[in-house]
């Protein structure tokens, strides 16, 4: 069971790290900030999964989620930044 949840969370971890190249290559691409944002906030979501493996899942605490909580909110003040330049 510690092996599959190891593996999960690499590939979760795989998974943002592959989200987060596709929005900079999008950034690259149209030179969006929101694409840039996004491509941030993947990277911190893929960061944040690497620990998850070696931990006691009855140990975790508030610190585990920090990183999805930055993540999300410069998402949202990546949106909202787009939509306030939008008028």
């Amino acid at each position: 069971m510690i092996a599959f949840n190891a593996l999960l969370a690499g590939a979760i971890a795989m998974a943002y790290a592959t989200a987060s190249v596709f929005f900079l290559r999008f950034r690259i691409r149209t030179g969006d900030k929101l694409f840039s944002a996004f491509a941030i906030a993947f990277a911190i979501l893929a960061l944040g999964q690497l620990p998850l493996p070696f931990i006691n899942p009855q140990a975790m605490d508030y610190r585990y989620f920090i990183p999805r909580l930055i993540a999300f909110a410069l998402i949202a003040l990546a949106i909202l930044d787009k939509n306030r330049h939008r008028r």
